[in-house]
């Protein structure tokens, strides 16, 4: 099972390095739908004790937000802003994908010397949801577009997810339900937020709109 549980690690990692070098958005938004899917699997790999009705729950909603509602939304507000590539980002992406090796070398640093309160089933859970946290960060200052920012955070709040079923196997089933739904609301603001921004402004770069609150001031 171990053997799975890490080949899981490993693709997340590489479909963390494939977001940060890719400008197509579309391709993004799959990537993050397979990493949603790869989490619920993982979610039923880590827990020793079997396959119960909460864990299988638990499993199906992460995957079908994650993998399935998220995707969805983040695609339509994809067509109705008419947009493809993100265009010039902040940091290039040579450099985003060497800022990222730097991070997951810093990930694999933190976690051998971070006191976890339980054996994790793989050495590779804890540094691969720290580098997906930092990943996220990165993704969500350095680039331009809104949507590609949401996809930021959504990497983001994956690294948690992972970190929180590799560690927190006993957590009551309403909590982790609780911290999808607040997710979902807030991928949904933000879409609604892309959908208003594009149709007042006819563009969804944040930069411009920073560059209008400035003129405003």
């Amino acid at each position: 099972m171990n053997v799975w549980i890490d080949t899981i690690l490993i693709v997340l990692v590489l479909g963390n390095f494939l977001l940060l070098g890719s400008s197509r958005l579309a391709a993004c938004i799959r990537v993050v739908a397979v990493q949603g899917v790869l989490l619920g699997v993982l979610t039923l790999l880590t827990h020793e004790e079997g396959v119960t009705v909460r864990i299988l729950l638990l499993a199906l909603v992460s995957t079908g937000v994650k993998g399935v509602v998220f995707p969805w939304l983040l695609t339509r507000a994809l067509r109705e802003a008419n947009v493809r590539h993100e265009i010039e980002p902040y940091v290039g992406y040579n450099l985003s994908i060497l800022v990222g090796t730097v991070a997951l070398g810093v990930s694999l640093g933190l976690s051998a010397r971070l006191p976890l309160p339980t054996q994790p089933l793989s050495s590779l859970i804890v540094p691969v949801a720290l580098f997906s946290i930092l990943v996220g960060l990165l993704v969500i200052v350095s680039r331009k577009k809104a949507l590609t920012q949401v996809l930021g955070y959504l990497v983001l709040e994956n690294g948690i997810y992972a970190f929180g079923v590799g560690l927190v196997q006993r957590a009551p089933v309403v909590v982790e339900l609780g911290v999808l739904l607040d997710v979902f609301v807030a991928v949904f603001v933000m879409g609604i937020a892309i959908f208003h921004i594009n149709r007042e402004f006819d563009h969804i770069d944040t930069d411009r709109l920073a560059t209008l609150r400035d003129w405003v001031s």
